[in-house]
C-alpha cells in the first residue's frame, strides 16, 4: 500500500527539503520504492541535495505539458536504484502547476511506488496549496524556534482544514546545550505547542551542510553521526518499527515550565 506524504512547516529554512533527501534515501536503504516530487517550482533545489542536478533533464512542467512521459523525466539514484526524483521547472512560478495537476502527477505515480514524498515551498500560498493537495499524510518539520513553531502550528491547522489528518511532527536543529541553558524550546515545549505526534528529533550537526554542498545525504556517509541515525530511526518509524529516540540529556525543565512558573509565581 503506498503512501503520500507531503514534507511541510510554512517557514523556510527550517530543513525541510533536507528531511525529504534523507528520509527518501534512508527508506530507499530499507528497501523500499520511494519517489521523490520537487514541488518548489522556480527555486528547486532536491536535485542538488541528492547530487542529481546535472542528470535532470525533463521537468513536471515538461510532464503536464504532454512534451515528455512521466517515465523520462523521472531521475533515478545511480546509488540506490529504488529512489527517483521528480524535479520542479526553475523557469516557472509557483502559480504554472495547479492542484489539479499536482494530484494527476501523484496518481500516476502512486502504481510504481510505496512512498511518494512531496517536498513543499515555504510559505503557505499556492506552492504550498499544490504540496498538499495529493497528500493523505504530513511530516511537519521545524526548529525548536518561537517563529517556526508558530508558523508550523498555523500550517497544522491548514492540514486539518484539508483533511490531511494525520500528521507527525519532526524537530530539526535542536541544540541541547542550548536547551539546558534555557536559550532554546525543548522537544517537549514545541510538543505542547502543536499537539501532534512525534515522529523525531534531529540534533544540530554542522555534518549537514558538508552533506548539503556534496549532494549526498547524510544517511549515505560512513562515519555515522547522530543526525544521520535520526534520519535512519524516522524512517524505521514511518515504516511502524518503534525505535527508541536518541537520548540527547535535555532537561525536563522546559521553556513553557519556566514561563509558567513566572508568571504564577
Amino acid at each position: 500500500m503506498n503512501r503520500v506524504i507531503v514534507v511541510t512547516s510554512g517557514k523556510g529554512g527550517v530543513g525541510k527539503t533536507t528531511c525529504t533527501a534523507n528520509l527518501g534515501m534512508a527508506l530507499a536503504r530499507l528497501g523500499r520504492q520511494v519517489a521523490l516530487v520537487d514541488a518548489d517550482f522556480g527555486l528547486r533545489n532536491l536535485d542538488l541535495l541528492l547530487g542529481l542536478e546535472n542528470r535532470v533533464v525533463y521537468t513536471a512542467i515538461e510532464v503536464l505539458a504532454g512534451e515528455c512521459r512521466l517515465e523520462q523525466a523521472l531521475v533515478r539514484d545511480k546509488r540506490h536504484s529504488q529512489l527517483v526524483l521528480l524535479p520542479a521547472a526553475q523557469n516557472r512560478n509557483k502559480d504554472a502547476v495547479t492542484p489539479e495537476q499536482m494530484k494527476k502527477l501523484v496518481e500516476d505515480l502512486k502504481p510504481k511506488f510505496d512512498y511518494i514524498l512531496i517536498d513543499s515551498p515555504a510559505g503557505i500560498e499556492m506552492g504550498f496549496q499544490n504540496a498538499i493537495a495529493a497528500a493523505s499524510e504530513a511530516v511537519v518539520v521545524t526548529t525548536p524556534e518561537i517563529s517556526a513553531v508558530r508558523d508550523a502550528d498555523r500550517v497544522v491547522g491548514l492540514l486539518e482544514a484539508q483533511r490531511v489528518e494525520k500528521m507527525h511532527l519532526v524537530i530539526n536543529r535542536l541544540r541541547p546545550a542550548m536547551v539546558q541553558a534555557n536559550d532554546m524550546m525543548s522537544v517537549q515545549d514545541v510538543q505542547e505547542i502543536l499537539s501532534i505526534p512525534l515522529l523525531g528529533v534531529i540534533p544540530d550537526d554542522e555534518r549537514v551542510i558538508v552533506s548539503t554542498n556534496r549532494g549526498e545525504p547524510l544517511v549515505l556517509a560512513e562515519e555515522r553521526s547522530q543526525a544521520g541515525t535520526a534520519f535512519e530511526n524516522i524512517a524505521r518509524r514511518m515504516e511502524g518499527e518503534k525505535v527508541e529516540f536518541i537520548d540527547l540529556n535535555v532537561s525536563q525543565d522546559n521553556f513553557l515550565t519556566r514561563l509558567r512558573r513566572l508568571f504564577l509565581g
